[in-house]
């Protein structure tokens, strides 16, 4: 099979404009199940095991792209013998736990299997704490060893005590010369070290059930949560989709989010691992280069993030956009108003938009190319996910008498909620959970439609149509109250997000003082060059959004503050209010002026809102 072409056993996209039966759809999402339902949570075999059958059937094919630098299976499988058996020379023994903060780079692979060999469980941390966010990942994994990549050692500056309490390696590869009191340098402990497969019987009762790796939460709530990732659930998605897409040995993996979210090392390494194809390895996204990597390393298969796209979609258009063998692309956040006109530029076949999370127990995915949908489920009885009214005013279920809950109807916004399944020999339906057993007591909903049931709380809200195609609505607690009426944030800033000339759009609710509920406000990035018009940004808002949902407030930022893995942040945001910033511009809605205006302290007192300034109380 030649690099971009379909094998035979892959399914072909539905067209847009066509709707497929339901049986038809679910025929789709059956090959998925089949797929996944290949590993079970009693079976031995490892991901250590999977790289290493790789290995020994394709020793020479690519695997990493890196930099200039192609690295094989077998390669890939060396050195991570050389760091499982460093690892193990150190005293580290199947069940540890190890920490990893590292920047996308051949060296986090290569210690990520090579810890799974020994059987250790690897934490992954965010490379952008530090401080205590950083002490809280090491103390709630119980983390014995950090491993950090000498471009995240900045991270440990105010952080000392950490090396003086745990053996810390770096990886430098010529990246730092003095390191800090504590560290130690990593390559000097490979030395010497055998590069052949460590004894099997080293993580030998190491099951699919048994934890993999601790993929960290958001954080919505609280300080983020680690989440157990089993081997069992890693290995299955990535056999799930390549048998769903058919991918093998020819195909090309492009991964730019980071490997220490699930999005990278999961949903794209574990689909690459189980085709036997190769990974275009970098750091970070870029806008600029993405097309050139995609056109230069025949890239068949790309993760995608909304935002991404929208990058993406914002770039001049060149006579090479349609130039390449990208024919499929996962992802989530694909706003509705570029999602059609991104895949016709670009001539992507596929754009598969899905709903998971790192310890979700229900998953999604649009494979019928219905714009705007996270997924369908066709046939109710045939999953364990449930959508229920619930009440956003006052933070509870909505109930029939008898106490339980009450299912919502097409058109109507509710929780998704996953029943909690604990079969044997099946994956699907697990919670697996966090390492704070209080925090996974709390996501679980008991009793909620018959006694003894238990259901994950997902904390997302959806809406379905009449075809059980479902749409993401927004995040419990995201959603805010303003004159009455419930406003998502989501679905304003999807339709700001078709206003011309604007880069990214983060809507959130900020409070006012003497008002009940939160305004809406919006941060804009404009694109380069363009400038925010107050005018023109009311009459479009002013059509297309209904009064109680127009932004009250507007905020034009120079830059969008994006997490890693292109999540927008909206804390900090939230915490400014509509105070005043360096470098920023605010504005306020003037109904009668039909216009925003600048947030004055004259024109804020004209139209009824107190001033604020950096630094003041919230209400």
């Amino acid at each position: 099979m030649s690099p971009g072409k379909r094998s035979p056993s892959a399914v072909a996209p539905f067209r847009f404009g066509t709707m497929p039966t339901r049986e038809e759809t679910q025929a789709r999402m059956n090959i998925i199940a089949a797929g996944m339902m290949k590993h079970t949570p009693e079976q031995s075999y490892t991901v250590a095991d999977r790289l290493e059958e790789r290995a020994a059937r394709q020793p020479d094919h690519p695997f990493l792209i890196y930099e200039g630098r192609t690295i094989s299976y077998g390669e890939v499988n060396r050195q991570a013998n050389r760091h499982a058996h460093c690892a193990l020379a150190q005293g580290l023994r199947r069940g540890d736990v190890v920490a990893l903060l590292m920047e996308n780079r051949p060296e986090f692979l290569f210690l990520w299997f090579g810890l799974a060999k020994l059987g250790c469980v690897s934490a992954l941390i965010n490379t952008q704490i530090s401080g205590d966010a950083l002490r809280h990942a090491l103390a709630t994994t119980a983390s014995q060893k950090l491993f950090v990549g000498a471009e995240c050692l900045g991270r440990l500056d105010d952080t000392s005590d950490i090396s003086g309490r745990m053996a810390t390696y770096v990886v430098a590869e010529g990246e730092a010369k003095n390191l800090p009191d504590g560290c130690i340098a990593l390559e000097p402990q490979l030395a010497g070290q055998p590069d052949d497969n460590p004894d099997p019987a080293l993580r030998a009762g190491v099951i699919g059930q048994s934890t993999l790796c601790l993929v960290f939460t958001s954080g919505t709530t609280g300080l983020p949560k680690a989440a157990r990732v089993t081997q069992a659930r890693w290995l299955g998605v990535g056999e799930g989709w390549c048998s769903f897409l058919g991918l093998g040995p020819d195909d090309g993996f492009y991964c730019v989010l980071p490997l220490y979210h699930v999005a990278a090392l999961m949903s794209l390494l574990s689909n690459a691992l189980a085709a036997g194809g190769r990974v275009m390895l970098r750091r970070r996204f870029s806008a600029s280069r993405f097309w050139r990597d995609v056109r230069e390393n025949d890239i068949t298969v790309a993760q995608y993030s909304g935002e991404m796209c929208r990058y993406l979609f914002n770039q001049p258009p060149t006579p090479d956009d349609r130039a390449h063998k990208l024919r499929v692309m996962t992802g989530s956040g694909l706003s509705p108003s570029i999602w059609q006109a991104f895949q016709d530029r670009f001539g992507i076949a596929q754009m598969i938009e899905g709903y998971g999370g790192t310890e979700i127990n229900v998953g999604m995915m649009n494979i019928d190319n219905r714009i705007g949908s996270c997924g369908r489920i066709p046939f109710r009885d045939r999953s364990n996910a449930r959508l229920v009214r619930y009440d956003r005013d006052n933070d509870r279920y909505l109930r029939n008498p008898d106490g339980t809950l009450i299912e919502c109807g097409p058109g109507e916004v509710g929780e998704m909620l996953g029943m909690i399944l604990n079969l044997p020999g099946v994956i699907g339906g697990r919670f697996d959970g966090y390492t704070d057993a209080e925090a996974t007591e709390k996501k679980i909903l008991r009793n909620a439609f018959q006694q003894g049931d238990a259901w994950l709380r997902t904390g997302d809200l959806f809406r379905r149509d009449e075809d059980d195609y479902y749409y993401f609505v927004d995040r419990v607690g995201d959603t805010y109250r303003w004159k009455s009426e419930n406003v998502s944030t989501t679905e304003v800033a999807n339709v700001l997000a078709e206003c011309p000339d604007i880069e990214t759009v983060t809507v959130y609710g900020v409070p006012i003082s003497g008002q009940e509920g939160r305004a809406g406000m919006a941060a804009l990035v404009m694109q380069p060059g363009k400038r925010f018009d107050p005018a023109a940004f009311h009459h479009r808002t002013a059509a297309k959004l209904p009064s109680y949902a127009m932004p009250v407030f507007v905020r034009t930022r120079a830059r969008a503050d994006i997490t890693t893995t292109f999540k927008l942040r909206k804390v900090d945001l939230q915490k400014l209010g509509y105070a005043p910033a360096i470098g920023d511009e605010v504005f306020v809605a003037d109904p009668g002026a039909d216009r925003y205006v600048p947030a004055t302290a004259d024109n804020l007192a004209r139209l009824g809102f107190p001033s604020v300034r950096p630094g003041d109380p919230r209400p």
